[in-house]
This record gives C-alpha cells, structure tokens and sequence, in this order.
C-alpha cells in the first residue's frame, strides 16, 4: 500500500473516518480514570444533572474521534505528528447507546518550513445516526513530502 503524504491532500478531500456505538461502560471506565465528574461516573447522580443522564466526557469524544482517524487515514500516511489543535467543539452530549459516525475534511496545506514536510489542516467531527454534529475539531497534521 502507497502511503498518502502532504501532496495528497487537497482543500475539500473528505475522508469518512468510521463509525462507533458508545457504551455506558466504557464511558464510565474513561471517566473514572481521566474525567471523574457525576454525570460520567454514576448514573443516578446523572438524573439531577443538566444532562439527566450519564454523558461520554468531551475528553472520551475525542479519544473515539482520533481513534478512527487513526486507523482509518494515519495510518495509511507518511504522518510526522502534530503541531496542535486549532478548535475543539462538544457541541451534544454523547450518550450510550450513541452510534457517532467520523469524518475529516481538508481546509487547506501549508508547505513546511523545512523541506520534506507539510501541514494540512482538517475539519474533524462526529455526527450521530441523526446527522447531528456532536463534536468538531480543527486539527493540524504534519505530513512528509513525496
């Protein structure tokens, strides 16, 4: 397989990431570890919240994001890391039993400084099996040259 590099990506390119159904388990066990606020770890405490339920963290909604954009685009690509994130938006809550579909779309390429590299800066979000956007990201990838 030919990795995709800086070259490759073009303004308007859209890449579907995959898809993930979000289970009550595996939001708590997250939060537990890494975001340990009520409406994350325990249900019944949820029910009095704004959210009235238990609600992925916005930390988690990445996680899932950037482990489809992993294994759907970086890892068929000349990737040399990233400089940053521009923008991250938790614009719904994440529920179980949420299906988030990913997808990435490229805004535009800025050759590097050095030579044999480039940024591409992408439009990431998930949209649940309504189409509604639940999290957005403007990423930053740096990419080797042909």
């Amino acid at each position: 397989m030919d990795l995709l590099h800086f070259g490759d990506y073009v303004a308007g390119d859209v890449y579907e990431v995959g898809t993930v159904e979000v289970t009550e388990p595996e939001i708590v066990e997250f939060a537990r570890k890494f975001d340990p606020q009520s409406f994350h770890v325990d249900a019944q405490l949820a029910k009095s919240t704004v959210f009235g339920g238990i609600v992925a963290s916005g930390w988690h909604t990445c996680a899932m994001y950037m482990r489809m954009f992993v294994d759907a685009l970086l890892s068929r690509s000349a990737c040399l890391g990233s400089p940053g994130i521009e923008q991250i938006r938790f614009l719904r809550p994440v529920r179980p039993g949420d299906v988030l579909s990913g997808r990435a779309t490229v805004l535009d390429s800025t050759p590097g400084r050095r030579a044999g590299r480039g940024t591409v800066r992408m439009h990431c979000e998930l949209l649940d099996a309504a189409g509604t956007t639940v999290f957005t990201m403007t990423a930053l990838t740096v990419f080797a040259t042909r």
